[in-house]
């Protein structure tokens, strides 16, 4: 009989939200063989409800999997993960506050993805903060395996907390590296020439901020940043003062994945600015992607690029990079990007690490 595995914390399958439905999507691609998955996912998302998807048993819960709805979302699909699994893979800490309970009334064990130090994202208020905090305390404290998806994480869990975590980041080889249709260059026009790329939410941690003010200030490229600029103040404000500048296009989401890969494929630079959190899932595909990378200088993207990347830390440190990109120089760290991706973050690698771990 195979071992019974669950997985919790995710809006659900097929993946189309973020990271952790992606990787939910790919372990199961690749361990529904090894064994029998049941996955939890938000029928708020999903209008079509599937029984499996890629072998694994999905459950429907009539809950939100994100903001406060996560909480008991989470802690509803621990419970009733009880009755069936052997392990109970959870990702993310949102509903870790039961842990301590599990632990006394239950045997099964327990692997807790402790994702990026969700507590310290500059949009949470203060008792957010509190919570996650604790609840990631929790976590660590009652999990018998801590996954970290960055050695920074991987350190600061060890110091913070004197406990060993296992060190497992995400694939990115799903991404597929595409030539521009010429609807899409009908559609935008710019792409003709050469371009500077990121797609990201739009939060003050992503540092738009200091993209634009760095981008503004030079007319070699053309910048294009794809985003939820209307999701929040922040949003707003930059849209208003960054569009009316002709080299810069400040574009709404877009959800067709050939469209959005075309565009990613084919940039000059792809620009990072994520300074929270730990393995970035859009920087491992870009990476995986062949782009050369300027990237927010923190230790967590350092590790991710392993030092092979571009670096800043304000306008001014960006615009002397973009001032002095050299062409040849684009290549070699595209390819360096490009090795790294193949050596550390395909799926198949990531999903035989967390098999290791069952």
């Amino acid at each position: 009989m195979l071992k019974k595995i669950a997985i919790v914390g995710t809006v659900g399958l097929p993946a189309k939200y973020g990271g952790f439905e992606t990787l939910a999507e790919y372990l199961t691609k690749y361990l529904a063989k090894k064994y029998s998955l049941i996955v939890y996912c938000s029928s708020q998302s999903y209008e079509q409800k599937l029984d499996c998807y890629n072998q694994a048993k999905l459950v429907y819960l009539p809950l939100k999997a994100n903001g406060v709805q996560s909480i008991p979302y989470d802690i509803i699909s621990i419970v009733k993960s009880l009755r069936y699994a052997d392990t109970l893979l959870i990702l993310g800490v949102s509903g870790c506050i039961i842990l301590p309970i599990i632990k006394c009334i239950s045997r099964k064990k327990i692997i807790v993805n402790i994702d990026g130090l969700e507590w310290r994202r500059g949009k949470w208020n203060k008792y957010a903060k509190w919570f996650l905090k604790y609840s990631e305390k929790l976590a660590v404290n009652n999990a018998d395996i801590v996954i970290t998806d960055n050695k920074v994480i991987q350190d600061y869990v060890k110091i913070e907390y004197k406990k060993d975590s296992e060190l497992i980041a995400y694939g990115a080889d799903h991404v597929e590296k595409l030539n521009l249709s010429q609807q899409v260059i009908d559609s935008f026009s710019f792409l003709k020439q050469r371009y500077a790329f990121t797609v990201c939410r739009i939060e003050p941690e992503n540092n738009l901020h200091i993209i634009l003010q760095a981008m503004a200030k030079q007319n070699s490229l053309q910048v294009l940043i794809i985003g939820n600029w209307d999701g929040s103040q922040y949003g707003i404000d930059l849209r208003a003062k960054y569009n009316n500048f002709a080299h810069i296009h400040l574009i709404d989401p877009i959800y067709d994945q050939q469209i959005l890969n075309q565009i990613r494929s084919n940039c000059y630079i792809y620009l990072h600015g994520h300074s929270a959190g730990g393995t970035n899932p859009s920087l491992v595909e870009a990476m995986s992607l062949g782009l050369p990378i300027l990237a927010y200088g923190v230790d967590y993207n350092k590790e991710t690029t392993e030092g092979y990347a571009q670096y800043f830390s304000n306008s001014t440190e960006l615009s002397g990079l973009i001032a002095k990109i050299d062409a040849e120089d684009l290549l070699s760290m595209a390819n360096k990007m490009k090795e790294i991706a193949n050596r550390r973050y395909r799926w198949e690698i990531i999903s035989e690490q967390y098999a290791g771990l069952f």
